[in-house]
């Protein structure tokens, strides 16, 4: 019988190096659904952010140097976008500024 369960995984201040949203890396025998990833500008200039796919030793970008302006956030995982994970895989973000976006991170986790 499997288990479905909704999570959040958030991070803050964000800066130049590339970093797991929350943390989160999925589990053994886990089934990881993003179903929405909200990156926000916390900063008082535009700034421009990379969004990866990490499966433990690479990184597949999801987008690269995506300019998000004052005041605003890219939404690069949702609506009709989803992205499968396995095991070992991290969804990793970051800027061209430090300290600058805050990342919200939603999955469906099947176990």
């Amino acid at each position: 019988n499997m288990a479905n369960a909704f999570e959040r995984k958030l991070s803050r201040d964000i800066g130049t190096s590339l970093t797991a949203v929350g943390s989160y890396t999925v589990p053994a025998a886990t089934q990881t659904t993003v179903i929405g990833l909200t990156v926000a500008n916390t900063t008082g200039a535009t700034v421009n952010i990379d969004v990866t796919l990490n499966d433990g030793a690479n990184d597949t970008y999801i987008v690269k140097s995506a300019p998000v302006p004052t005041g605003g956030a890219i939404v690069p995982i949702g609506g009709n976008q989803k992205i499968v994970m396995e095991p070992n895989d991290s969804i990793k973000v970051k800027s061209d500024t430090a300290t600058s976006i805050d990342a919200v991170l939603s999955i469906l986790e099947i176990t």
